[in-house]
């Protein structure tokens, strides 16, 4: 009997644990067929519209003072660190250059009113000849009256000896002096063409003449051009008012490329690549924040000085040059700057970073979205700027969302969840 009531009492406790031992069971299957997750709900806020690049801070204009007459360097007016101003004479090069050029304009000179005197001198000449042609033409016409006159006094005495008024001998007479004023007129017909065709030689080389009078003044200033040149490349001004940075040459060299470097470094300018989404917002003289590390706490105010129109098919960016003042010579070329473009400011979901996850081995970011009847739902988002342990969220999401912010790692597109209580 004290056997039979210890058996029974070992199969209800076996039973007991095998009772509790399959409700853990039951327990745990729950726990992971249906994740436990905590979420958070998102809504839109104003935030500032701004992007973040960094440069390298350039001079606003570089010129190099170069010569292109390969003279020797007679003096360097200036050194490294120099300030110069605009049209300031920076180097003197040797002039032999320019006194044989001066040598050769003074020929050149001296032939040009050697012309134009010839073609002073042909040009009196034809008018001369002209006047002479006129004279010729006149003296003709009279004498073609004259001739018809005695024509007419002919014929009357022929008519006369004809009808026995008059004699042979006036007739004769007559006859002969026609006969002498004819051969008079024809000489003076053959001396007026004789005298057209000088006039239109003489014209034709006149002609000839001031062509080449042309040419030779066409060369000569020419040859003055090319000797102001020469001269400008003998003293070399700086075009610009700036710093010298860089001094290459020294007297007695022969300069085979810049002799100095000139950089106006008030204002600055820093070149920044801008993504190409920007590019709408981008306008030439908006204000624009630069920051550097050489100065820190002080913020500087940039203008937006040109955009360049071209995007970088590689990098999908363009180039967007900034002006700035040098902060009174606490800024220089070469230095690092961030510079920040503020766009205003727009309404957008705002999420904890911790809600975001990233897609393995692609750029793509999503959140779980809860849904009202205990799943979750993939939803890819875009991210904007990042304000702390916060982002942006561009496109994705809307107002009141729901977002899981712990427990994604066991998490599939429609999973149902448990939501855990704050």
């Amino acid at each position: 009997m004290k056997n039979f009531k210890s058996i029974t009492t070992f199969i209800l406790v076996t039973a007991l644990l095998s009772s509790c031992g399959s409700k853990d069971k039951k327990g745990m299957q729950n726990t992971d067929e249906t994740p436990m997750v905590q979420v958070q709900s998102v809504f839109a806020e104003n935030v500032a519209e701004t992007s973040d690049y960094s440069a390298t801070v350039e001079a606003f204009k570089t010129n190099n003072i170069m010569s292109n007459t390969g003279n020797r360097i007679k003096r360097i007016l200036v050194d490294v660190g120099s300030h110069v101003s605009a049209g300031q004479a920076v180097v003197i090069l040797d002039n032999i250059t320019s006194v044989n050029q001066e040598s050769a304009i003074a020929g050149q000179r001296a032939q040009v009113e050697g012309q134009r005197a010839q073609v002073e001198g042909q040009r009196a000449s034809v008018a001369n000849q002209d006047a002479a042609l006129a004279s010729q033409e006149a003296a003709l016409k009279t004498d073609e009256i004259n001739i018809a006159r005695q024509k007419k006094d002919l014929d009357r005495a022929k008519e006369l000896v004809r009808i026995g008024g008059g004699t042979q001998q006036t007739v004769d007479q007559l006859q002969a002096a026609y006969d002498a004023s004819l051969e008079a007129l024809k000489a003076r017909k053959r001396a007026l063409e004789a005298s057209k065709a000088s006039l239109q030689a003489s014209r034709t080389s006149l002609e000839a003449s001031h062509t080449s009078y042309g040419a030779s003044q066409t060369s000569l200033g020419a040859s003055r051009r090319q000797m102001q040149t020469v001269q400008e490349n003998t003293t070399l001004r700086s075009p610009i008012s700036g710093v010298v940075t860089a001094r290459n040459y020294f007297a007695g060299d022969l300069p085979t490329g810049p002799i100095l470097t000139i950089q106006q470094l008030s204002p600055l300018k820093v070149v920044v690549s801008v993504n190409e989404e920007e590019f709408p917002k981008i306008r030439t003289g908006m204000p624009v924040s630069v920051t550097f590390d050489v100065v820190p706490g002080e913020t500087f105010t940039g203008t937006v000085h040109l955009i360049h129109p071209e995007i970088d098919q590689a990098t999908r960016t363009f180039k967007v040059e900034v002006t700035i003042g040098n902060g009174g010579g606490k800024i220089s070329s070469g230095m690092f700057a961030r510079v920040q473009f503020n766009y205003g400011s727009a309404s957008h979901i705002v999420v904890p970073d911790k809600a975001i996850v990233k897609m393995q081995g692609a750029g793509i970011r999503y959140v779980y979205v809860l849904e009202p009847n205990g799943t979750v739902r993939y939803v890819e988002v875009k991210l904007g700027k990042r304000m702390g342990d916060r982002y942006e969220v561009l496109s994705g999401l809307s107002n009141g969302d729901q977002v899981v912010i712990a427990g994604q790692s066991r998490l599939t597109n429609g999973a149902k969840v448990q939501v855990q209580k704050k």
